[in-house]
């Protein structure tokens, strides 16, 4: 049987310190990462990343040699057996084990990149952690048009490191407006791989959505359908009168469902789901022709998680997090292996200013984290063995589109989250900012 991740391990020998010096490579932040607990008492390994930016407190340098030292001392030992680092790094010995995990290169089947200075400061990010993106096209103005689409994501290429082969697929607004030559116009392209449906209100920037799916988009869908270009739904209802906690679940019932049976050949994905309604729903349709992304915040917090310690507007965002049992049917979906689940970050960043008001944006910058949480969840789950699968198998499968070649480590030694992420016009703040997370992520 095919292994869909390689379980490594690296020890480090305890009669004298051994130093191996790392292959330079791009990455996205400044980490310190602090000495482990050691189970006998002794010294710990080391691991620093010593980046310039850091000295610099500026994220404009993502290009760093990375240092790894792993350091002993004559009486730390555990009786665990010398094996040799896998990947360019040079071999080390050790005593003590450290778990590192080796998949396909993951891709964001749901990216929020934004536009201007903001896209300056989070497209590297993104880039570093994955190869490919579904860029989301809720800017101001949204991108309804296929020739918009294609000067967006001109603007995207521009804002890429020069060295990174990130690729971003561009996505269109479905409007009540669009036309089946759109659609055409669209596939022809070669750059636009999705529509995105947003109900007009439903989350940053949907003013300009549908109002009336069933009433002014089918001769859309039916094109769609035959061009074989996925549907993507944000899928929540915007009727003031349904609690905000139960629009996923009427949107299912009274739109997703008569969707589906009128289009049964049209491929959709259920955006972000955050309810174990939802989940259930997926798992009922018929593999291949409906999936659902799934986002770092939906898998590891739930609704309390808005207002402990006082209101926490970091912690927002639309589809808003549901109750503890919606997180557990979540998770449980997508570490049981089943194909109809893929990994879709949402991230989606806004100013600290326009998070801190009396009127906060929905959408959580995860950008930085999602790899670390996502190997968290299935680690805890004791699903490790099927991490790659979600994060990077299912999404190209259900796109028709090639796996990655290439590979990305994510190494488990505790590395803390920045505070902020300076740009020209202000500061981020990204998921977790300021805590410790437990898995590091880095390119192979």
């Amino acid at each position: 049987m095919r292994m869909q991740a390689e379980l490594i391990s690296c020890v480090v020998g305890s009669s004298s310190a051994r130093i191996s010096v790392g292959r330079r490579m791009r990455i996205d932040r400044p980490l310190l990462l602090g000495p482990e607990p050691n189970v006998n008492g002794g010294p710990s390994p080391i691991v620093s990343l010593l980046s310039p930016s850091l000295v610099r407190k500026t994220q404009a340098s993502t290009d760093l040699d990375l240092f790894v030292g792993l350091v002993a001392s004559e009486n730390w030992a555990l009786n665990v057996p010398s094996v040799n680092v896998v990947g360019r790094l040079n071999p080390v010995k050790a005593t003590g084990a450290k778990m590192e995990v080796s998949i396909t290169r993951p891709d964001d089947w749901h990216l929020h990149l934004r536009d201007g200075d903001l896209l300056q400061a989070v497209i590297s990010h993104s880039a570093f952690h994955f190869g490919r993106g579904i860029i989301m096209p809720n800017l101001k103005p949204p991108i309804k048009t296929t020739a918009a689409a294609i000067s967006y994501r001109e603007s995207i290429l521009k804002a890429i490191p020069t060295n990174c082969d990130f690729a971003p697929l561009m996505t269109l607004y479905l409007t009540d407006a669009m036309s089946p030559e759109e659609i055409k116009l669209a596939k022809e392209s070669g750059v636009v791989y999705a529509v995105k449906l947003y109900p007009a209100g439903a989350t940053t920037n949907s003013q300009d959505g549908v109002t009336d799916l069933f009433g002014k988009c089918l001769p859309v869908l039916e094109e769609m359908m035959k061009q074989n270009m996925p549907l993507l739904v944000h899928g929540e209802v915007t009727d003031p009168e349904v609690d905000i906690f139960d629009r996923e679940k009427v949107f299912i019932d009274a739109i997703l469902r008569p969707l589906i049976a009128r289009f049964p050949r049209l491929k959709v994905v259920m955006e972000h789901v955050t309810t174990e309604d939802a989940v259930k729903f997926v798992e009922s349709c018929k593999e291949g022709f409906v999936a659902a992304t799934v986002t770092p915040q939906h898998l590891v917090l739930n609704r309390n998680s808005l207002f402990q310690g006082g209101l926490q507007p970091h912690n927002y965002c639309l589809p808003v997090l549901k109750r503890e049992i919606h997180r557990r049917a979540i998770v449980s979906a997508v570490t049981s292996g089943n194909k109809r689940f893929f990994l879709g970050t949402d991230s989606a960043p806004h100013d600290r200013r326009k998070k801190e008001c009396s009127c906060g944006c929905a959408g959580i910058f995860n950008a930085f984290v999602a790899l670390s949480v996502y190997a968290k969840v299935f680690e805890e789950a004791g699903a490790l063995d099927k991490l790659e699968a979600f994060t990077s198998f299912n999404g190209p499968d259900f796109y028709g589109l090639p796996r990655n070649t290439t590979k990305v480590k994510l190494i488990r030694s505790p590395w803390k989250v920045p505070e902020s992420v300076p740009y020209a016009s202000g500061e981020i703040v990204p998921m977790f900012a300021g805590e410790t997370l437990e898995w590091l992520p880095s390119l192979v």
